[in-house]
């Protein structure tokens, strides 16, 4: 019995054995939600006022919102993620680390939007 409970167990310590992502994996999630994001803008600079009558019409601008603005938010919390220090030194890192997350929030919202 006891054989068989270390096999158990060496085998569940080898399936949940931690994996590295690939090394690239940060800039191509970066690359499809940046694309998503211009994407959703582009989906509603195309969008009608004056179709705005029909409730039918509604379903695709309020997609572009929502999916673009989920987005827009993995974009931002990439990006901060990328710059926050590894080891955290307290406060004050978690601070500088919000503080440029926000800045970078206002940047790519004024990028999608245009100067305005």
């Amino acid at each position: 019995m006891t054989d068989t409970a270390s096999t158990f167990e060496s085998l569940l310590r080898e399936a949940l054995a931690p994996v590295e992502p690939p090394a690239d994996l940060v800039e191509r999630l970066e690359g499809a939600l940046t694309s998503i994001t211009e994407m959703a803008a582009d989906e509603l600079e195309a969008w009608e006022l004056s179709a705005m009558r029909d409730p039918r019409n509604w379903v695709r601008p309020a997609a572009a919102v929502v999916v673009g603005s989920a987005a827009g938010v993995g974009l931002v919390l990439l990006r901060a993620r990328r710059r926050a220090p590894s080891s955290p030194a307290g406060l004050a890192a978690l601070r500088g680390a919000a503080e440029r997350a926000m800045a970078d929030f206002e940047r790519e919202t004024r990028k999608l939007l245009g100067e305005r």
